[in-house]
């Protein structure tokens, strides 16, 4: 089978061939028909002092099922979170982080909505909005932040503001729902309740500036960055961190019912995830480069 390769500190990808992997205990190897490019793996190969797996979210059909598994058999059609080799004509997939895709779905869209659409429902949950309350996305363009918008509206948001690095994504967002749309550069208007930030870094400061007194803000991304005690101190306000992983691990009946939400918000047509663009294997480096560069309007997916 064919699978894309970094063999050097933010080298260059490149496809090799190597034999279709076999499932351990409690695994399934599932044959990929889409592959979600995620900004957190981009990072690890720009930035990791040695070459890392390229993981990423995968769907497709279960091929064979590991010893000990339950409730998924070859046939099935799955998605769910790789942290191996994901970008691939078939990766290996723990069962506790498969879940099954509905009729009617397609890969394109399981990728898209699932694992992105868990960490915005997570993390808007995170936020505990209140009906009337308002809102503020930053990387309102992305494959979480666009689920992140429409989210906030169906949770009962009276006001959403999308935040973005560049004014040309601002018809985009305005199209997911959003009230408003900001410029990291630019003022970001009236003080807001809560925001969902997935940039972090030097962004947190304005982020955090941006809450109304007691707002709330919850930061679920890979950018790090710092807030002063006293800037939460002024105005009683509050930063959580939000991490899916741990949900999955510690909390499996949350993340089903989650799952479940989201499927159902799908069928009724309230919640359909953006897609910027789809490249073959062959092109993960363009589809990395859209996602690095935060050119991006949705999410970016790798067909096999």
């Amino acid at each position: 089978m064919r699978r894309v390769r970094c063999t050097s500190p933010a080298g260059p990808l490149f496809l090799e061939h190597v034999p279709v992997p076999e499932p351990g205990p409690g695994e399934l190897l599932v044959r990929c028909e889409a592959v979600g490019v995620t900004l957190p793996v981009v990072r690890k190969v720009t930035e990791a002092a040695a070459p890392v797996p390229l993981g990423g979210e995968v769907a497709g059909e279960v091929v064979a099922a590991g010893d000990g598994v339950t409730g998924f058999r070859a046939g099935d059609r799955v998605t769910g979170l790789c942290f191996g080799h994901a970008y691939a004509d078939s990766a290996v997939l723990r069962q506790e982080m498969a879940s099954p895709v509905p009729d009617g779905a397609g890969a394109v869209d399981a990728v898209a909505l699932v694992r992105s659409g868990l960490v915005a429902l997570g993390t808007l949950s995170a936020a505990h909005p209140r009906p009337g309350e308002s809102a503020l996305v930053t990387a309102a363009a992305s494959g979480v932040g666009q689920l992140a918008v429409r989210l906030a509206r169906t949770r009962g948001a009276a006001r959403v503001v999308g935040a973005v690095s560049d004014p040309a994504k601002a018809d985009f967002v305005r199209s997911l729902g959003a009230d408003d749309v900001v410029v990291y550069d630019d003022d970001w208007g009236e003080p807001v309740d809560y925001v969902l930030d997935g940039v972090g870094g030097d962004l947190l400061t304005p982020a955090v500036a941006a809450l109304a007194p007691g707002g709330r803000l919850v930061a679920y991304s890979s950018g790090g960055g710092t807030v002063r005690a006293y800037d939460l101190l002024v105005g009683a306000r509050t930063v959580t961190g939000f991490q899916m992983a741990r949900i999955a691990r510690e909390r499996p009946e949350l993340y089903e019912r989650w799952r479940r939400e989201l499927w159902r918000l799908f069928a009724d047509g309230v919640l359909r995830p953006a897609v910027h663009g789809v490249f073959g294997l062959a092109d993960a480096a363009r589809a990395h480069e859209a996602v690095v560069s935060r050119r991006n309007l949705g999410k970016v997916v790798l067909v096999p």
